[in-house]
């Protein structure tokens, strides 16, 4: 089994410019979601929105195109690729020549899908979508609806998570609000670089003590962990500690290596959030 340490992160790496769908590295869910005990069937569902900023290879006479790309990870993927791995097979594409977009798209869907799924069948495939130049004006910035708990004038003390800063008013009526935070910070599990991040909450449930959530987010400051394990964490910690009848949780980093990674997790089938870059990425 692959695990974090096996990877190209944090190593000088020759740089690849044919194609080679080999340089994908995908490592397991199941080792972090032990940890946090989400379960079999997992207790959520949703996706990890990928965009891809410097995507290019050759048309057939050798003339280079440029696109941007949106791929859309199932997270019952028993598999996640890891992000620098990401960017070495998109980098292989570079000098490798194809017919026209689609051809591109549907070598990476496959490509991906074998990865994330690791010889298991595909029981929800990931989602390609290219976005040519002609089409680079139509992509909007747009910050998290919600209401922002940075406003908050709070004491911080923790920076590695701890859920007992979660809490919520049970004997109260439930509410459905949305809230939304720019303050999320984790570090990269193997070379401990800096993840920057907004996170959105959308529930309907008891009241949720906002300090105390924002007083949670801030703990992640100091943690070391990937993208998509941090919002199940969050989550998972949300959903156990506050007891939520619905929950949502998307968090967007802002990207690295010319990627960032967008996970959504959600307790209840919905529509999945527009994949809309904030300002920050």
């Amino acid at each position: 089994m692959n695990t974090p340490d096996q990877s190209q992160l944090g190593k000088i790496v020759p740089y690849v410019d044919q194609y080679d769908a080999g340089l994908l590295f995908p490592f397991a869910r199941e080792t972090k979601r032990k940890e946090i005990y989400a379960g079999t069937p997992l207790i959520f569902m949703g996706a990890d929105w990928w965009t891809i900023y410097e995507l290019s290879w050759l048309n057939l006479k050798g003339k280079p195109v440029v696109a941007i790309a949106h791929v859309l990870v199932p997270c019952e993927s028993t598999h996640i690729i890891e992000s620098k791995s990401f960017k070495l097979y998109v980098n292989s594409l570079s000098n490798s020549k194809f017919k026209d977009a689609q051809e591109v798209e549907q070598l990476m869907v496959k490509d991906l899908n074998e990865a994330i799924w690791r010889g298991a069948a595909v029981n929800s495939s990931v989602s390609v979508k290219l976005i040519m130049p002609e089409a680079f004006d139509s992509q909007m910035i747009h910050e998290m609806d919600g209401l922002l708990l940075d406003r908050l004038d709070i004491e911080c003390v923790q920076y590695q998570p701890n859920p007992l800063l979660l809490k919520a008013n049970l004997e109260e009526s439930p509410v459905t609000e949305t809230l939304v935070s720019h303050l999320l910070k984790s570090n990269c599990l193997v070379t401990g670089q800096p993840d920057w991040g907004s996170v959105q909450f959308k529930y309907t449930g008891a009241p949720i003590d906002q300090e105390g959530l924002l007083q949670y987010i801030v703990s992640y400051r100091n943690h070391n962990e990937f993208h998509e394990q941090c919002v199940e964490r969050i989550f998972m910690d949300v959903w156990q500690r506050c007891k939520p009848i619905k929950l949502e949780v998307f968090a967007r980093y802002t990207r690295r290596g010319g990627l960032d990674i967008n996970p959504w997790r959600t307790s209840h089938p919905t529509q999945p959030p527009a994949n809309i870059r904030t300002a920050r990425q």
